[in-house]
């Protein structure tokens, strides 16, 4: 396949994707043509000039629709506008030519297997520190798979997209296969979607455990577009009049038929500043409307303008049945080119070119209001406008503040003439409610207007352009806290930090850390000696303490923060779980320690006054443990085909192997399970991988400031504590601090040492060649996160504090 074919195949399975529907599964599949291509570019130029049409033709099968629709608003006219975007592309969407080049670079450097995660955190983490002006990211594409979208309340969208490139990948990988050989990388591009699913199931099924009452509205999709060509055709007089006519013929409807506790209107519906009256029409029109609302009985929310000393604003107005106007809320992302223009274009000539743009200010943030009912009920509301929806900050800002429901309003009549942008619009916005697990009333003028419950399922929704009232209940109450809210969009800045990680790998090749072993050292001094029972034994208590400190992390992570708050009870657990069985699989290690020396022919194991022999002669292989509990090890295999009865565990088998003169036997149909055991003994461990400085010294140096700062906080001082209650009391809560930071450091160890051996598997299966050289970067990956991303988030919590 050419290069043009691979790029424009790649933009036609993106194009069908983002249709929706269906269509959805390409999102796995999508640009494996064109990362085929990339995989045959050796040069960079070549690579980055693929990553340009990409976006080109990526805009163009995507977005097309954008480009018609501005080109219509600005007055430039269509075909200009497509245009103008396409030429713009690079910039409309950069994460693509990121991609390539961090991708290409890492597969020179670091290899296949981290090329492949290199480039899945360089589109993320584009996409995070330059959004995207629709606010869009390939996991958006996967709306219509209820189960897979609910991940997102761990990693929003960009989790999504995360796992839908590292699908990409591993089909890409498994093409360029053959015969069996393929099998591995279909099984990895199936992981991801698998999890998804998995997850979204579970969290379908967990209903809250309190009802809670509904809070019943009714959207006005009055269908009245094109505003600028009513008024230059009717006069701004009758437009208005139309406008709100049909608005309080609708509401009334609402109110006395359907008997909702609320109304809502879209995006300046009306058409002048609510509250602060520009003349004395505007003045009456202000007191029409609060008479309408008085007459209702129940609150209103619209879209209005507000204004003061800077300027005008895109605004939401607040207004209560007799009380009045409650509060204003002003739009805080503003659309470039349309509703301003940013300063360093904001020139006369630039106006000249694009006389539809605005001048409109931007709002400070989030805001939640209370929804004061006509039952007595006061429900705090997040009011999002327009563009609003797209940012999941505001969203989990708006969470924050206590939200307990999404208002959501919109103009979409840009994309009247093709509804895929307004479709693409609704879905980014349901992600706000899964990230956050608000139910939302979303609002537009012609369409699409939905009720979204707290999944993203649309309940109760609209065509487009039609004139119709949509009537939704949905249960008002402080959701269940999710990952996005507690961490924010936290993926992004993940993905940034994982990128430099990397940077820093490839600067520090020689870190004395962890380097892949040379050559394999001789007779190893020390091992343990184990007798079947004590293998069982000691297998079972690191399973326990192993697994123990995966569960407790997932517990600090996803709980309800009982255990970050109740240090005590965190210990005790971390004793019960992990410690005391970690502690009593060491000393069982210990007792069976032994000294192993060659004398004579005859290996020869020495424990204190006891002494095992066996002859050198006797051993026909060494058989490294398939199965690594409690640690790696071995067993003898005799001559007669018959075991030798001890087990010994030790670092390195192979190390043994070489030390005895013996071949290391590989299992049959185990290749994959054999190269990872030979990359767990083919790395060797510096200092900073000892425990002593891991889970002593490293805690240390993170109690210290804490504590210190905790001091301050509560007692005033430094010393605080102990010029209150004595020197034992300061100890005795400063070892208490010191053992909390040692249980933290040993969970985070725990959850590192997991990915680093599903990272080392994965390369297994991948790139076998290459499996040392991944768990090489991995490991050093693993100490720098632990040793540098720890003290790096004590920092950011203490200055946030």
């Amino acid at each position: 396949m050419s290069r043009l074919a691979g790029i424009a195949l790649a933009a036609l399975l993106c194009g069908l994707y983002a249709r929706g529907g269906p269509a959805w599964v390409l999102g796995f599949v999508a640009l494996v043509p064109w990362l085929r291509q990339l995989d045959h570019e050796t040069r960079l130029a070549p690579t980055l000039l693929s990553a340009w049409a990409l976006s080109v033709a990526y805009t163009g099968a995507v977005f097309y629709w954008f480009g018609t629709a501005f080109g219509a608003y600005t007055q430039i006219g269509a075909g200009a506008g497509l245009a103008l975007l396409l030429i713009a592309a690079p910039l409309f969407q950069p994460q693509i030519l990121v991609f390539a080049v961090v991708r290409h670079l890492a597969h020179r450097h670091l290899g296949p297997v981290l090329a492949a995660f290199a480039g899945a955190a360089s589109w993320v983490a584009t996409e995070w520190a330059w959004p995207h002006m629709l606010g869009d990211t390939l996991g958006h594409g996967l709306y219509p798979a209820p189960l897979l979208r609910q991940a997102a309340e761990l990693g929003g969208a960009a989790g999504l997209t995360v796992v839908l490139l590292l699908a990409n990948e591993a089909f890409t990988v498994a093409l360029a296969r053959r015969g069996h050989a393929l099998i591995a990388p279909l099984a990895l591009a199936a992981v991801g979607p698998l999890l998804l699913a998995s997850y979204g199931f579970t969290a379908l099924q967990a209903e809250p455990s309190t009802q809670a009452p509904p809070l019943r509205m009714g959207l006005v999709q009055s269908n009245i577009t094109n505003y600028e060509g009513l008024r230059r055709d009717r006069g701004a007089g009758a437009v208005v009049r139309e406008v709100l006519d049909t608005h309080f013929a609708m509401s009334y409807d609402a109110v006395e038929r359907q008997h909702v506790d609320a109304v809502l209107w879209s995006e300046t519906v009306y058409p002048t500043s609510f509250g602060r009256p520009k003349s004395e029409a505007g003045a009456e029109l202000d007191a029409e409307i609060q008479a309408i609302i008085d007459a209702a009985g129940v609150p209103f929310v619209f879209g209005t303008y507000d204004r003061d000393d800077e300027g005008e604003y895109n605004a939401a107005a607040f207004v209560q049945p007799r009380s009045g106007l409650a509060g204003l809320y002003r739009k805080t992302r503003l659309f470039p080119f349309t509703e301003y223009l940013p300063g360093w274009l904001d020139t006369a000539t630039m106006r000249d070119w694009l006389p539809g743009a605005g001048n409109w200010r931007a709002g400070t943030g989030a805001r939640v209001f209370p929804l004061r009912l006509a039952d007595g009920r006061e429900v705090p509301v997040l009011p999002l406008i327009c563009l609003d929806d797209t940012d999941a900050g505001l969203a989990i800002a708006g969470a924050r503040l206590g939200a307990q429901v999404i208002l959501t309003m919109s103009n979409d009549s840009w994309f009247t003439d093709d509804a895929q942008g307004a479709a693409l619009h609704q879905a980014v916005a349901a992600f706000r409610s899964i990230e956050t697990r608000l139910p939302q009333f979303r609002v537009t003028t012609n369409g699409f207007s939905a009720v979204i419950d707290a999944r993203g399922k649309v309940i109760a929704a609209t065509r487009m352009g039609e004139r119709t009232l949509v009537i939704g209940d949905l249960p008002a109450r402080d959701p269940a806290p999710t990952l996005m809210v507690a961490w924010g969009d936290w993926v992004g800045r993940a993905a940034a930090a994982f990128l430099a990680g990397l940077v820093v790998l490839s600067l520090l090749r020689r870190w004395p850390g962890v380097v892949p072993t040379e050559a394999p050292p001789a007779l190893p001094a020390r091992l343990a000696v184990l007798p079947p029972a004590a293998r069982v034994v000691t297998g079972l208590l690191r399973l326990i303490s192993r697994g123990g400190a995966l569960v407790m992390g997932a517990a600090v992570l996803w709980g309800d923060g009982t255990l970050q708050t109740h240090t005590l009870a965190l210990l005790r657990l971390f004793m019960a779980l992990c410690l005391i069985p970690e502690a009593a699989a060491w000393a069982v290690l210990r007792l069976c320690t032994a000294v192993a020396a060659l004398v004579d022919g005859r290996l020869v194991l020495t424990r204190g006054t006891h002494q095992l022999e066996i002859a050198l002669g006797e051993i026909a292989a060494i058989e490294p443990w398939q199965l690594p509990l409690p640690g790696p090890g071995a067993a003898l295999r005799l001559h007669s085909g018959s075991r030798w009865p001890y087990g010994l565990a030790l670092r390195d088998p192979w190390a043994l192997a070489n030390a005895l003169g013996r071949p290391a036997s590989e299992p049959p149909r185990a290749n994959a399970w054999w190269s990872y055991a030979r990359s767990r003994a083919g790395i060797t461990t510096g200092r900073l991988a000892r425990p002593a400085f891991k889970f002593l010294l490293l805690p240390l140096l993170l109690a210290l400031p804490a504590f210190q700062l905790h001091q301050k906080i509560a007692y005033g001082s430094a010393f605080g504590e102990f010029y209150t209650y004595g020197l034992g009391a300061y100890l005795g809560a400063f070892a208490l601090w010191w053992a909390a930071w040692t249980a933290g450091v040993v969970l985070c160890a725990a959850a590192l040492r997991a990915v680093i051996e599903m990272g080392s598997l994965a390369a297994v299966w991948l790139r076998p060649r290459h499996t040392l050289a991944a768990r090489a970067g991995l490991e050093r990956l693993g100490l720098l996160a632990l040793y540098l991303g720890l003290p790096v988030w004590l920092l950011l919590r203490a200055v946030a504090s």
